[in-house]
């Protein structure tokens, strides 16, 4: 087979329909419009969530809460088990190191690190937030948990 032999499945490619060609198409005319209307001229139609005047559901709900969503701070998270695999003995590790190492792709607000996984080196790590956990481990083995 060639690459000017392919084709489509059968049935599968139909071509467009091109509305308002004439009596005989069978869509002439109006094209499928109707006749006269907001919805059959150029450009017509009502906006996203219209009702025909009708006070519209998004006005009638009432808005109720606050939401934090602009401000919420957003951690990069690294576990114990990933630093065991990526550095030695008495390395130091930071946010800056992480992202050169592809550990991380993103600074965001900074660095969190927890305890999940397997951990046995001496480790002097640098982040915005440990968890009690993680903190216990890295200075039971010697390490330094360091808040920046």
């Amino acid at each position: 087979m060639k690459l000017h032999e392919l084709s489509p499945a059968e049935g599968s490619v139909r071509s467009r329909f091109r509305k308002g060609r004439g009596p005989g198409s069978g869509n002439g005319k109006t094209a499928g419009k109707g006749h006269k209307g907001q919805n059959s001229r150029a450009g017509g139609g009502v906006r996203i969530g219209f009702e025909g005047g009708q006070l519209p559901l998004y006005r009638r709900l009432p808005k109720r809460g606050f939401t934090n969503a602009r401000f919420k701070k957003e951690y990069a998270i690294v576990n114990l088990g990933v630093l065991e695999k990526y550095f030695s003995d008495g390395d130091d590790v930071n946010i800056a190191v992480l992202l050169e190492k592809g550990i991380l792709n993103k600074k965001l607000c900074g660095l969190k690190v927890l305890a999940s996984g397997e951990f046995t080196k001496k480790l002097n790590v640098q982040a915005v937030i440990f968890s009690a956990a993680a903190k216990e481990k890295i200075e039971s083995l010697g390490g330094k948990a360091e808040v920046v």
